[in-house]
């Protein structure tokens, strides 16, 4: 290696001071953008935190900014070894910046928060007009909920709810705390299942069945199914299986089942009766055992009972008889 050695004298003329850091910052130096670069140059090289551009100067000088300030003369700039200019901001959207300097207009970005953050760019290089297009684009397209869920506090406000709403309703009692016993391995990642399917149902079906959360109920996860003010069927997904030396609660995730059930509550969508054969199939005859007297009939026929479908996990006496994989 020929010239001086890199490693630092040793001996008394040896001085701390001559020592260089161990970590050299890149050597920048301010100046006026004049002093950097030749008039005659057309293209500008831009280093906008860490994003390369390439401009011109017609681009950059075309409208008011803070960008026409910099390569004006009016203000200082900062350049590295090679000759770029450096812009101590994000370059997530200054590409825009530029294609509003350039052509007046620009289509922007998707999302409100994208809109936001180039509002907050064009405010820092006080780019007046896209200031206003942004601002305007935020106050037209105010983002609305693509739906509501109530949320159960008494049982009160759930009686209202399903007597008064017109469209059928499908509730989901989610109480993870409302346990005496320990989980299964298998039992939280039901528990969320049972939450997302609850989540695309309320997105799918949004405006024809109204969605319901219950916090304060006593089962662990259970979805109830309603239509006219009256239940239709119920879904249990916890039971209580025994372990080798101690019981635990298990959360399962029938989502045929839960499908099945929501669609069977949009028979009860519209607000005229459903007619006799539907009658039929959702009420059942009053007998005790398989059998009823004509005296329980009384004068006018039969009396017909509400029928709620109840389902359940299968729940395993012992532990030998849970098959394998449970």
């Amino acid at each position: 290696m020929s010239g001086a050695s890199c490693l630092p004298p040793y001996g008394p003329q040896a001085d701390c001071t001559s020592l260089p850091p161990p970590l050299a910052c890149p050597i920048t130096k301010t100046c006026s953008y004049q002093g950097t670069v030749g008039l005659g140059n057309k293209y500008v090289r831009l280093n906008v935190g860490g994003n390369l551009f390439y401009t011109t100067l017609q681009v950059l000088n075309k409208r008011n900014s803070l960008l026409k300030a910099m390569f004006s003369g009016q203000k200082e700039v900062f350049t590295d070894k090679q000759g770029w200019i450096l812009i101590d901001r994000s370059g997530k959207h200054f590409g825009s910046i530029l294609c509003y300097l350039r052509d007046g207009t620009v289509t922007l970005p998707k999302g409100r928060q994208a809109v936001q953050e180039l509002l907050a760019e064009a405010k820092y290089y006080f780019v007046q007009g896209l200031v206003e297009l942004c601002q305007n684009n935020l106050q037209g397209n105010k983002e609305h909920p693509l739906c509501v869920i109530p949320v159960i506090t008494s049982r009160k406000e759930e009686e209202r709810l399903i007597q008064c709403s017109a469209k059928p309703v499908v509730k989901l009692v989610y109480n993870r705390s409302n346990n005496k016993y320990s989980y299964t391995s298998n039992s939280d990642d039901n528990l969320l299942k049972n939450i997302e399917l609850f989540d695309r149902l309320s997105l799918s079906f949004n405006g024809r069945v109204l969605f319901m959360k219950d916090v304060i109920g006593d089962e662990i996860c259970c979805w109830s199914f309603y239509g006219q003010g009256r239940k239709l069927a119920e879904v249990c997904c916890t039971s209580i299986v025994y372990a080798t030396e101690k019981k635990q609660t298990k959360v399962e995730f029938p989502e045929a089942r839960i499908y099945e059930e929501t669609l069977n509550a949009l028979l009860y969508e519209t607000m005229p009766l459903p007619d006799n054969s539907l009658l039929e199939a959702t009420f059942r005859r009053y007998n005790n055992c398989g059998s009823h007297s004509e005296e329980e009939e009384g004068p006018g026929g039969a009396e017909l009972h509400e029928r709620v479908r109840r389902i359940h996990v299968k729940r395993y006496s012992t532990y030998d008889e849970r098959p394998l994989g449970h």
